[in-house]
């Protein structure tokens, strides 16, 4: 981390400070604490953690961040930590010379992240999100990570309504940002694509004038954003008018091969996944990768050790050949017929197996969506569909209330020797189904 004062703390988030010395990093589990860490008391579900702030500065923490009411040695009072944690990444981003890249979007975020990072850590050095640091609890964590020497940072942003990437773009300041697309979710809480395609370009508008907005080709929704932005706009996609554009891609086993088009070269990357869809997030990685000025020769140097988040398109390996694609941290109509495309492509002589849950957010329209993945999954040629939640009945095959119902006759339903896709919301919490089959 990029050092404050506990001074600097108390001045930058308007805090009443009994606290003094250097902070050197930030923790918001007591459990977790390194001495000249910034414990962040923030009221949880279960507990609150201004409990805690005793136990944080026993185990050397430098200063507590508490809630205004909680004062006493070695605090710092706030009338919001979260709010103050938010005020002190945006000064750590103030500080730090790293060029930062934005990522958003209705699906692939994660995965464009993950393989960006891939292709930026040999050539830079990187902060990039780990896992779900994504929300305004996230990002700031993220950005905690900056050091001295930090190159360039890849922080992903995501949102449950109007304004919150905003907030997290003013706080990270990126000069590059990617809107990898725009898809039917959060509509319960958004109601239109328009309004969820205004959410994601809150990211494009914060850009500066020198920066780079990066979009896929031709999306339509995104089209009344992109009139009036001062800054530069790179497509990428499979069309062949983008500017960045995925010319072919195979894949055999466990690898894939790329070939992008860019600047009139076309590109050669050999990586370490198969999926057609993470094909095209590489084509907007690879517009970020190049609008850091990063040399195009060096492309390919990352591409095979892209480290994807847990649960986002995971292959594991089953007994007698069998494989399991474990999918479950998310799912929504766009990515759900991705990852059963996916599965049409890696079965080869494999029995098809869909395990799958309810797509939330989705609002007035979830049954629909629902019924015409249901005709999808008839239209793909899966033999074994196992449909888990109360609007997943529409997908047919065998159906289950609760994923506890389910666990219990997955013996009967998976054979040594499928294929075997696992996909719903993060709600459903299929991961137990990928531990039942993959222990």
């Amino acid at each position: 981390m990029i050092g404050l004062t506990a001074g600097e703390i108390a001045q930058l988030t308007d805090g009443s400070s009994q606290a003094e010395g250097a902070v050197t990093g930030i923790a918001t589990d007591s459990r977790a604490v390194r001495p000249g860490d910034l414990f962040v008391a923030l009221a949880g579900e279960r507990a609150d953690g201004a409990r805690f702030a005793t136990d944080a500065l026993s185990a050397g923490a430098a200063a507590a961040l508490v809630p205004r009411g909680h004062e006493g040695p070695g605090r710092i009072a706030v009338d919001d930590p979260l709010a103050a944690l938010g005020a002190i990444a945006r000064e750590l981003r103030l500080r730090s010379r790293a060029a930062v890249v934005g990522i958003t979007g209705s699906t692939g975020k994660t995965s464009t992240k993950d393989i960006l990072a891939a292709l930026v850590e040999p050539h830079r050095r990187l902060v990039a999100s780990r896992q779900n640091e994504n929300n305004e609890l996230g990002v700031p964590l993220t950005l905690a990570r900056l050091e001295p020497d930090t190159e360039v940072a890849v922080v992903e942003m995501a949102m449950r309504g109007l304004g919150q990437i905003a907030y997290l773009a003013d706080i990270a300041g990126p000069g590059i940002g990617i809107v990898t697309g725009i898809g039917p979710v959060h509509l319960e809480l958004l109601g239109t694509l328009e309004r969820v395609a205004a959410a994601k370009a809150e990211l494009l508008a914060a850009l500066p004038a020198d920066g780079v907005a990066i979009v896929p080709h031709g999306e339509p929704q995104l089209r009344p954003h992109l009139d009036g932005l001062a800054c530069r706009v790179v497509t990428f996609g499979s069309d062949r008018a983008a500017d960045v554009r995925l010319h072919t891609f195979t894949a055999r086993g466990d690898r894939g091969r790329a070939e992008i088009e860019l600047h009139g070269r076309t590109l050669r990357v050999p990586v370490n996944f198969t999926a057609p869809h993470n094909a095209v997030n590489l084509t907007a990685a690879a517009a970020a990768y190049d609008a850091l000025g990063l040399p195009l020769d060096g492309l390919a140097a990352g591409a095979q050790a892209v480290a994807f988040s847990r649960w986002r398109g995971e292959q594991l390996e089953l007994a007698e050949g069998g494989l399991l694609i474990a999918d479950c941290y998310n799912a929504n109509p766009t990515s759900m017929r991705a990852a059963l495309e996916h599965l049409a492509a890696v079965a080869g002589h494999r029995r098809r197996v869909a395990v799958l849950g309810d797509m939330a957010e989705l609002g007035a329209g979830a049954p629909a969506y629902h019924a015409e993945l249901g005709e999808l999954l008839r239209e793909q040629g899966v033999e074994q569909v196992v449909a888990i939640g109360p609007l997943s009945r529409a997908y047919g095959g065998r159906w289950f209330a609760t994923v506890e119902q389910a666990r219990e006759q997955l013996t009967d339903l998976i054979r040594p020797g499928d294929a075997v896709l696992v996909k719903a919301s993060r709600s459903m919490g299929l991961e137990a189904i990928v531990e039942a089959i993959a222990p």
